[in-house]
């Protein structure tokens, strides 16, 4: 690693993994970003490789994370895009060979796993940090400006969905239900909707769920629900299913003078997946005004009630812009592991409520 401080000089990038998260979500948003170079990715597959060479010409591979690790001295970053149970095996031989470090979500299958990281990256000295692309979705930045403007007053219960109807199950080790795998929607979209709710409403401090496997033949959830009371009264309701026929809101938040509510998911991971980039200066993230979110009192927004919202744009290309900020020491890590690992608490005692049928105690 050379690491180097001149921005005329782009930071290397070695990507560990190109299947969905690798292809659509890292690959193209490291490509995009000033400052940093798609230099290897490892993997065996050839057709990924292939895939890999189209999109992005003149790449190097790796056959496998170690053979990506033994040329350390020529990267600058890893990033862990592989499944999930690769997660803490890989950022850690990363960490050890020097190498600052980006993991995909969730970064580890406890939250004990993710705080030894966390205190592994602190004993090199080295960045590492989470990919909560989340946390730039155009409804979430939205939401964030009306909480820090006070439009809708002092935040009473949060509700948030991430709604899918996919009655048919896809196979996969997302889909596994071997507890190694860390597969299930809790783990997959619940890092998302938990993440987001700890970033708005602060630390957790007892949770409620009830997650199942609804459709036939499926081995881990599908359909969960989990309860948050946090640390300052706000009650968070969070939502993420396969099996949801008819689809709620994507946001519903009341507050003592108004509430939010805003329908459908962000455009950007339905563009990256169709193959458009984000290019500098360009619209990126943006909705139709159809699908702006609403602020009222007392009205229905499906009968027209309430005043319409504009919807920021979503910015996923503002993560690894900050990475590169980080990396050169003229900004802060964008998400730390020590945010993950809260997240993880809450995930963790959100599997042991709906196993036992009880509220538990964060972190007890």
């Amino acid at each position: 690693m050379t690491g180097s401080t001149d921005p005329r000089t782009p930071l290397r990038v070695g990507l560990v993994g190109y299947g969905l998260a690798g292809s659509v979500f890292h690959a193209p948003l490291i490509a995009a970003t000033e400052g940093l170079v798609l230099d290897t990715v490892a993997t065996g597959n050839a057709e990924r490789r292939e895939q890999a060479r189209a999109a992005h010409p003149g790449v190097r591979f790796a056959d496998s994370p170690d053979d990506l690790l033994a040329r350390a001295e020529e990267l600058d970053l890893v990033v862990v895009a592989s499944p999930n149970k690769t997660h803490v095996p890989v950022a850690t031989a990363a960490l050890e060979a020097g190498l600052p470090v980006v993991v995909d979500k969730p970064v580890a299958g406890t939250a004990a796993e993710a705080r030894a990281l966390a205190a592994l990256a602190e004993e090199r000295g080295l960045l590492l940090s989470v990919f909560q692309n989340r946390r730039w979705d155009n409804d979430f930045r939205t939401l964030r400006a009306l909480l820090a403007d006070n439009t809708l007053g002092r935040v009473q219960r949060f509700e948030s969905r991430f709604e899918r109807w996919r009655p048919q199950l896809k196979g996969g080790w997302r889909e596994s239900g071997s507890p190694e795998e860390i597969g299930g929607l809790l783990y997959d979209l619940g890092s998302h909707v938990v993440d987001q709710a700890l970033v708005l409403f602060g630390p957790a401090v007892r949770v409620y769920a009830e997650s199942d496997a609804r459709r036939p033949g499926a081995e881990t959830d599908d359909d969960t629900f989990l309860a948050i009371t946090h640390a300052n009264g706000v009650r968070s309701h969070l939502y993420m299913s396969a099996t949801t026929a008819q689809l709620g809101p994507r946001f519903r938040v009341l507050g003592e003078s108004a509430g939010y509510v805003k329908y459908g998911l962000d455009p950007q991971e339905a563009a990256l997946r169709e193959g458009l980039r984000p290019v500098p200066g360009a619209p990126w993230g943006v909705e139709p005004e159809s699908m702006w979110g609403t602020v009222g009192a007392g009205e229905s927004p499906l009968t027209g009630g309430g005043t319409p919202v504009e919807t920021l744009p979503g910015d996923y290309p503002a993560y690894y812009a900050a990475i590169a900020a980080a990396l050169r020491g003229t900004g802060d890590n964008p998400v730390t592991a020590h945010e993950a690992a809260a997240a993880l608490d809450v995930l963790e005692a959100a599997k042991r409520s709906a196993r036992e049928g009880v509220t538990v105690e964060v972190g007890a």
